[in-house]
């Protein structure tokens, strides 16, 4: 007879649990992209390959929305990381200047997020990429240590008043 009143609560307990995640599969979650505005002027192909493969999803206009951003309450958290990544720092909204941070952020571990890494090793990178990405990113975007120049930059901008006193 006790067993009988377990069985009972156990299983509506469990059906209102499913009935709760039923529901909650009803909140709408932002996933759009919304168009392209501006982009960086990439110094390689690479450096840019390297920056869609490792930040696009949350740091721009083009992301891929995986299955597991449908199902909420993990869908909330994408979405969440997708809306700060970008307003934090956007490049298919970029502003001259708004990727100092960008090489730092990389070179001390913070970006990529771990937690993005584990759904997504692909976005990993080689010690090697690492080196090259950071390299590239300081000259697309610049940052400490970078004073433009190293890599002809000067020479373009054909202003001709880099030698004058």
């Amino acid at each position: 007879m006790k067993s009988n009143v377990l069985v009972k609560i156990i299983g509506g307990i469990i059906g209102l649990g499913l009935l709760g995640f039923i529901a909650i599969q009803f909140v709408p979650v932002n996933r759009t992209n919304p168009p392209i505005v501006s982009e960086p002027k990439w110094d390689s192909p690479q450096t840019e390959a390297l920056a869609r493969r490792a930040c696009y999803d949350c740091h721009s206009n083009e992301t891929k929305w995986p299955w597991y951003s449908y199902i909420a309450p993990i869908s909330w958290n994408v979405a969440d990381h997708v809306t700060e990544g970008r307003k934090k720092f956007n490049m298919s909204e970029w502003e001259q200047g708004d990727g100092d941070e960008a090489a730092e952020e990389v070179e001390e571990g913070g970006m990529p997020l771990g937690q993005y890494l584990l759904a997504h090793p692909e976005a990993r990178l080689t010690d090697e990429e690492k080196k090259q990405f950071i390299a590239g990113l300081q000259v697309t975007f610049g940052g400490e240590g970078t004073a433009g120049s190293e890599e002809g930059e000067s020479s373009e901008k054909g202003d001709g008043d880099a030698d004058k006193d």
